[in-house]
């Protein structure tokens, strides 16, 4: 079985703090040098990935793998409200409520390649920052140190 070093871990922290503040600072170049208005669900999308900066850049200063299991939580809740807000935008047939106030939800600022959307690019943050602190939790759970 392969040994997992600090190192390696450590890199694992890094790549995940990275994901997250490229995806922070993509939100707010979208909203404050493009003027793009985020709605309801771009803004929930913002609740789960803001923190995941904050927290996993103490994480990795601190040597705390341990964040994996929140970091988890908060990119799989924001990985599924992405889920759901790219299927409203692809499909505006499903949307039924009317909760997304006066920015709609369906709107698509981009469509690059007809199909990249910002809620697709949130989508990609947050699944890798899920795949890398799954991976990491893992790691933890099973005892394998240095």
């Amino acid at each position: 079985m392969e040994e997992i070093t600090d190192k390696k871990r450590d890199n694992l922290l890094f790549f995940s703090w990275a994901i997250s503040v490229i995806a922070t600072f993509g939100s707010l170049y979208f909203s404050e040098i493009k003027h793009f208005e985020p709605c309801e669900l771009c803004w929930f999308q913002r609740l789960f990935m803001y923190p995941l900066a904050l927290m996993l850049g103490v994480a990795y200063v601190k040597k705390d793998w341990n964040i994996s299991l929140y970091a988890s939580l908060l990119s799989g809740i924001g990985g599924t409200i992405s889920i759901y807000h790219y299927l409203l935008q692809k499909w505006p047939d499903l949307h039924q409520h009317d909760f997304c106030g006066i920015i709609p939800c369906t709107g698509q600022y981009i469509d690059w390649a007809g199909f990249i959307t910002i809620p697709f690019l949130a989508l990609i943050a947050f699944s890798m920052i899920f795949g890398i602190n799954i991976y990491l939790w893992k790691l933890n759970q099973g005892g394998t140190n240095h």
